[in-house]
């Protein structure tokens, strides 16, 4: 079976920060703002190296987004950063409003998403983001794997004209995907070839599939890998043709089972074909304090809760 290599283990926010600073020495129009957070989003270098383009709200994310809006009807391509429960739920009749609803090119950029911001809790660790900002007409939502993949995906949307939520984390990772990948937004990415179950997975939860791959393969067990990194628009191609040929899938994510990634894969299949689904997420719950890691097994977020979905749903085909 296919091997892939982690290059070291690096978290996805400083993608982010690499990607925007590489767009603030290439493109003028390309402008930042940021809700007290310039150190966390790692923003620092593109606010050292354009001040007269980086826009220090404070904690006044609502302000923020309105000043977004603002700058793109002005011709400006802007990149909004805050932490991902602020990014959504605190803001979200702005984005509604003033964004989405006008389709304005703003790029809401969202660091320490889902459970692995651990020890602040579950105030801060939003696990219903992907669901408020998918149900948004026109918004494009991409949630990415790695280091690798957050820093192409930064760059890749600022050539897309209209609003976009582009999600990442605050931990270390394993940095896995190629560094000269050009990202696609809406294109599924598949990993690895199988037979016998489709395991479609986003965010952090790529590596876990990876990870659980090899020990289905282990058991005889050929399981084909997609990466969605774009869940709307959602590559509804490439997971149709897995699951014609295995028969069956399991979606994982590190979200909410209600709202997110699986949720619109298990739309798609009852509309399309028909198949038996397992969802590895959170359960409608709330998260807790405590180490990342710890918090990922404690919720099932891991590669033995996606290998025990699978030998699950292979039992329902």
């Amino acid at each position: 079976m296919e091997k892939f290599i982690n290059q070291g283990d690096k978290d996805t926010r400083s993608g982010f920060g690499e990607g925007l600073t590489e767009l603030g020495r290439s493109n003028d129009n390309v402008v930042a703002l940021c809700a007290d957070l310039t150190g966390s989003l790692k923003m620092n270098v593109f606010a050292e190296e354009n001040p007269e383009r980086f826009f220090q709200t404070g904690i006044a994310e609502a302000n923020m987004i309105g000043l977004a809006a603002g700058l793109a009807t002005g011709g400006k391509i802007p990149f909004t950063g805050t932490f991902a429960n602020f990014s959504t739920g605190r803001v979200y009749d702005q984005i509604r409003q003033s964004v989405a609803y006008s389709n304005k090119n703003v790029k809401i950029c969202a660091s320490h998403a889902g459970i692995t911001l651990g020890e602040d809790g579950a105030t801060h660790q939003i696990l219903e983001d992907i669901g408020l900002m998918k149900m948004l007409p026109g918004m494009t939502v991409i949630n990415t794997c790695d280091f690798n993949q957050t820093k192409s995906a930064t760059i890749e949307i600022s050539n897309f004209d209209g609003p976009v939520y582009l999600r990442f984390g605050r931990p270390k990772v394993a940095n896995f995907t190629s560094s000269s990948e050009k990202f696609k937004i809406g294109k599924g990415l598949k990993l690895k070839d199988g037979n016998d179950v489709t395991i479609v997975a986003t965010g952090h939860l790529v590596w876990e599939a990876i990870k659980a791959s090899e020990k289905l393969a282990e058991n005889g067990i050929n399981a084909e890998i997609i990466n969605i990194h774009t869940i709307k628009p959602l590559d509804e191609d490439i997971i149709l043709q897995s699951v014609s040929k295995t028969g069956c899938l399991v979606s994982a994510e590190e979200h909410n089972i209600y709202g997110g990634l699986g949720e619109s894969i298990s739309r798609l299949l009852v509309t399309k074909l028909p198949s038996p689904q397992e969802f590895v997420g959170t359960k409608d719950t709330f998260g807790e304090s405590g180490p990342p890691s710890e918090l990922m097994n404690k919720y099932g977020l891991n590669s033995s809760s996606i290998y025990n979905s699978a030998v699950d749903v292979l039992k329902r085909k």
